[in-house]
Formats: C-alpha cells, sequence, structure tokens
C-alpha cells in the first residue's frame, strides 16, 4: 500500500493502478511513495516544519475516516429508501453502497499486485508522458464527481429555504412500448448542479497547475467517498481483506523497487501531500510529506464496519468505532515515528492493520462480546436490487 514519507518534488506524484473500481485503483497503487530524500539535492525541514506537515497530514486522514463512517451509516439505511423507490419506479442507485465480500478481499491483493505490475510494465515500455495524460483525463473525471458528491450534503444543509432547488431527471431508455427498458434512471437537483460546477473548477485548477491544494480537495473526496459507499460484509472479510494487504504492502515496498518506480512515475490525485517548507516559501513550497490514500480508505471501511456493528448494537453507544479510531491514530503516529527513527520510508499498513484489527479484538474479549461481533453481517445494495428484479420477474410470471 503506501508509505508515509517525506520527498522533494515539484508536482505530486503517486503510485496509482488505474482498475475498474475506486477502491481497485486505491489499492492496487497505494505505495505513493517517492524516495524519502532526494540525492542531488536534499531538503532538511525545520522541527517546526516537520510537526505541521506530519499533524496536518494526521488530520486530514482522520476528518474523511470520521465523516465518512458517518455518512456510512446513513448510506446503510438507504437500502429501504432504494426499495421503495424500486416500488415506485425509480432506480437511483449511484448512492447505494458496494459490498465487500470475502471472495472479493480474498482475491484482492493479487487484482492489486497484478495490476501494479501492469502499471509497471507500462512505465518501462511506453511514454510516461502519454500515459499519465490519458490518467489525468481519467481522474479528473473521477476527481469532479466524488468531490461532487462530497459537497452535495453539505450544500443542501446550508442552502437557505427561499432559494429554489429544482428537481431534474435523467432517463435512457431502450425499446418502446412494453418492450421498453430502462438504462440509465437518475435524479438531480440544483444543488447537485452547483457542486458540479465548483468541482470541474478544482478539476481544471488540478489539470492545469497541479497544485497540492486542488490535489489534497479531490484526494479527501476519494477517501470520503471511499469509506462512505464501500462496506464490508462483515468483521471476518475485513480481517482477510487487511491481512492480505498487509502482506502485499510488506512485499512490494521491501521485496522489490516496483511501488518506488511507478510512484516516481505516476501523476494522480491518490495521496494527501502537506509542504514541509510552507512556513518558508507559503502555498508555493514544493517539498513534501505525504500519505497514500489507501492507508486512509483500507483501515477506514473496517472502522466504518464497527461504527455500524455499535449501531446495530443499540446500546447507545460507540465503544468499537472509538478504540479502532484511537487505534489509527496511534498507528499513524507510530509510522511517523520509526520512519523518522530510522530514516526510511514506511509502509503504513505494517501498523495500521495490527491496531485497528488487535484493539477492537482486545475490546470485544473485553466485554465478552467476540462471537456478536463475528457473526454480525450485513447485506444491500445492488445485491439486493438485483434479488427485487428477480423476485418480481417471478410474480410477474405467476
Amino acid at each position: 500500500m503506501s508509505e508515509v514519507e517525506k520527498a522533494s518534488t515539484s508536482t505530486p506524484e503517486t503510485a496509482a493502478a488505474a482498475a475498474a473500481a475506486l477502491l481497485d485503483a486505491l489499492n492496487a497503487t497505494d505505495s505513493n511513495g517517492t524516495e524519502a530524500l532526494n540525492a542531488t539535492a536534499k531538503f532538511v525541514a525545520t522541527p517546526e516544519g516537520t510537526v505541521l506537515a506530519y499533524g496536518s497530514l494526521v488530520l486530514m486522514a482522520l476528518v474523511p475516516i470520521f465523516f465518512g463512517a458517518l455518512r456510512s451509516v446513513a448510506c446503510s439505511k438507504s437500502k429501504e429508501l432504494g426499495e421503495k423507490a424500486y416500488e415506485s419506479g425509480i432506480r437511483n442507485t449511484s448512492d447505494m453502497p458496494e459490498t465487500i465480500t470475502s471472495r472479493d478481499a480474498a482475491r484482492f491483493p493479487i487484482i492489486a499486485s497484478c495490476t501494479l505490475f501492469g502499471l509497471y510494465l507500462f512505465f518501462k515500455v511506453f511514454s510516461q508522458e502519454y500515459i499519465n495524460l490519458l490518467l489525468s483525463a481519467y481522474f479528473f473525471v473521477l476527481g469532479v464527481l466524488a468531490l461532487s458528491h462530497t459537497m452535495s450534503p453539505l450544500l443542501s444543509s446550508i442552502m437557505p429555504a427561499s432559494v429554489p432547488n429544482k428537481q431534474y431527471q435523467l432517463l435512457f431508455t431502450q425499446g418502446a412500448a412494453e418492450a421498453k427498458e430502462e438504462i440509465i434512471n437518475y435524479e438531480f437537483d440544483t444543488n447537485n448542479l452547483v457542486c458540479l460546477l465548483v468541482s470541474s473548477v478544482v478539476g481544471v485548477w488540478y489539470v492545469l497547475k497541479k497544485h497540492w491544494i486542488a490535489n489534497n480537495l479531490f484526494g479527501l473526496a476519494f477517501a470520503l467517498n471511499g469509506v462512505e459507499l464501500l462496506h464490508l460484509n462483515n468483521v471476518s472479510t475485513g480481517c482477510i481483506l487487511l491481512g492480505g494487504l498487509f502482506v502485499y504492502d510488506i512485499f512490494w515496498v521491501f521485496g522489490t523497487n516496483v511501488m518506488v518506480t511507478v510512484a516516481k512515475s505516476f501523476e494522480a490525485p491518490i495521496k494527501l501531500v502537506f509542504p514541509q517548507d510552507l512556513l518558508e516559501k507559503g502555498l508555493d513550497a514544493r517539498n513534501f510529506a505525504m500519505l497514500g490514500l489507501g492507508d486512509i480508505v483500507i483501515p477506514g471501511i473496517f472502522i466504518a464496519l464497527l461504527l455500524r456493528f455499535d449501531v446495530s448494537l443499540k446500546k447507545n453507544s460507540r465503544t468499537y468505532f472509538c478504540s479502532s479510531f484511537l487505534a489509527y491514530i496511534f498507528g499513524l503516529g507510530l509510522t511517523i515515528f520509526v520512519m523518522h527513527t530510522f530514516k526510511h520510508a514506511q509502509p503504513a499498513l505494517l501498523y495500521l492493520v495490527p491496531a485497528c484489527v488487535g484493539f477492537p479484538i482486545v475490546v470485544a474479549l473485553f466485554k465478552g462480546e467476540l462471537n456478536e461481533m463475528f457473526r454480525y453481517e450485513e447485506s444491500f445494495g445492488e445485491e439486493e436490487l438485483a434479488k427485487d428484479d428477480s423476485s418480481e420477474s417471478v410474480k410477474k410470471d405467476q
């Protein structure tokens, strides 16, 4: 996955695998690393600059996990609304969560490794300039949509009721009469259009300038949407996913130079960066500390699962969420400490996975709820709608 490290660079560079799904991209590429120090022009950060940079990275990592987890609870409840909308003939599943099963979790590190190595070969064979041009266009579209989706609830909450908010529906069908079939049926409103416009401005800013603030806006949007919309179906699946990517991270960081090579060649907003020379150079600073989004999203979806488990207990407590959230802070802090102690970039999941999995399990053992934790299961989203489709077709046949 990704390392937390120091780098001297003029544009945000990261390793990312352009897979079909956002999670695939985040985790196939999460090495995000460039070399910890530039061999020819070594930058020495001041203590104040270092504290500011890494403190900001930790804070930026916590924001999408906290709010993404809260939004994932509301997202899980959208199952009922989705079913009601389905009964009304409206199919808008863009905000429905994507469920990760144990089979998906087990094969994901293999898919991520193949994608990462494929990118490595691409950069060796083809021109880096043209590949990054295609990837910039790809992540421009993804970034605009992710940022728009992130901003929409906030804008809706602060927009005065006196401002008209018109509703729209985008509908594509094929066939005619009884044979008509819906291809796209999406509802949106004026607020969504405003968010899309603002996000497009940020996207153009990023494409033209590659500025670190624009990079972070897209990165935070990716991370928050990932934590909100990617749902593990149970704790066992989370352990399988984190365990597999734990091994994946260690192998590709310490065993080969593939991650570093891809990271130095790849340009995309799939990491958070913060300049260590901000106090000296202001917004034009170029010596960045960085953290890959995979180190936020992967532990984040596990923490969000524990929050939903807390909600399911109906005890008005958030014990497992708080314990895993604090464990994430501890693991990330330990990563930074070890990196500075040994002066070498570290794979953050090496420390985050044991902390985020171990702390809640210890708490569950202490409270006597370990079996209940591992029996917790949730299933919803497109799979449920597919079941609704099949059940309705059976009813029609009868």
